[in-house]
């Protein structure tokens, strides 16, 4: 029974903010009127894609705010919340278009991304190659658009200044990380970069671990008013959990299946993608065969699946994932032995991320 009403909880919660998203996205949309059908369809079209995630982000904000204020501890008022949780989803939405443009992709979560849905819309009139192009253009502008709106959400909260500035502070940090680490990333699969173990581990956190766990939960410290020593500890944890999740996201682009995280199965390793796994083999003598095949844009399937067995017989998967439960007990420690007295309600909460994250399929 109360996992039912736990499961009510969260579904209840993840409607509230897809209509926080809603409203907002309603209104670019008809702010775009003046703009013509084409500029006013661009905006329906990314208000029917932005909500078919997990919304990691929003729900963990939101739960975490909801724990510390279970513990007794005042904060903003959840229309305010709402408002921050709709913020973290368009601006991972943002992040989102501007990856798979930089990736080339056109599929994710197993159907046409936004840029793809464009692309299949404007082949209508013949042209691929300019249809391909007005499409990546369209979602470098999108995100462009959204990333300015996340601020805007920010700068227009009703808080007091204090809180409004540290907001805008967090989210700043964490765009300025996220485009490093988006940089260290392109630069290394490139071969721009060479393949240090230091560009790798700072690309590794900065690209999506900063803004997609640091950053929900030092928010909610914000909205919550919590001490700066359980912040630190937060953010701390946050950075161990943030880190695990971009390795298993890693693992699971380069040993999952189409079918589960929705995504070519070799896009990874056809991008030349220099992740931890890819360290892992390098030190192994497996690498020579492992460097031959990485970065081929035309690998076929038969390669990838050669690619990926030459990962699992040299140990580098088997490292990544010794690597991401040693993070995760790190973070466990932290939070329950550290020196920072974290509420139990807010401790469970993360807790339970964690444990999603350890089944994680996609």
């Amino acid at each position: 029974m109360a996992e039912i009403d736990e499961m009510c909880r969260l579904d209840h919660v993840r409607a509230s903010v897809l209509a926080e998203l809603h409203e907002v996205l309603e209104g670019e949309t008809l702010r775009a009127q003046r703009h013509g059908p084409h500029v006013q369809d661009l905006w329906r079209r990314t208000a029917q894609h932005i909500g078919g995630g997990k919304l990691m982000r929003p729900m963990l904000l939101l739960e975490v705010l909801d724990a510390f204020e279970a513990g007794g501890r005042g904060g903003a008022g959840d229309a305010v919340a709402l408002r921050c949780a709709a913020a973290l989803e368009i601006l991972h939405y943002a992040f989102l278009l501007h990856d798979d443009v930089i990736d080339h992709d056109l599929v994710r979560r197993g159907d046409d991304n936004l840029v793809g849905a464009l692309h299949r819309h404007g082949r209508a009139g013949g042209d691929d190659r300019a249809s391909l192009h007005w499409a990546r253009s369209a979602g470098i502008l999108m995100g462009d658009l959204l990333l300015a709106r996340a601020h805007q959400i920010l700068a227009r909260i009703d808080v007091p200044a204090p809180m409004r500035g540290e907001l805008l502070d967090l989210l700043d940090h964490a765009v300025t990380e996220s485009a490093a680490g988006e940089f260290l990333d392109v630069g290394l699969a490139d071969g721009i970069i060479p393949p240090a173990r230091r560009e790798i581990d700072i690309m590794t956190r900065s690209k999506t671990a900063v803004y997609s766990v640091e950053l929900p939960l030092a928010m909610a410290c914000v909205l919550a008013g919590a001490g700066a020593g359980v912040r630190a500890a937060l953010e701390d944890a946050g950075r161990c959990i943030g880190i695990a999740f971009q390795l298993q996201d890693d693992a699971l682009s380069a040993f999952g299946t189409e079918h589960h995280h929705g995504k070519d199965p070799w896009s990874d390793f056809r991008e030349g993608k220099q992740t931890r796994i890819m360290d892992a083999a390098r030190a192994t003598t497996s690498w020579p065969a492992v460097a031959e095949l990485l970065g081929r844009d035309d690998l076929t399937d038969a390669e990838g699946t050669r690619l990926r067995g030459l990962l699992v017989d040299c140990g580098a998967r088997d490292r990544i994932a010794e690597e991401i439960e040693a993070l995760l007990d790190e973070a466990r420690r932290i939070l329950r032995d550290g020196p920072a007295r974290i509420p139990g309600a807010v401790v469970e909460v993360i807790e339970q991320q964690m444990r999603r994250l350890e089944g994680r399929t996609r």
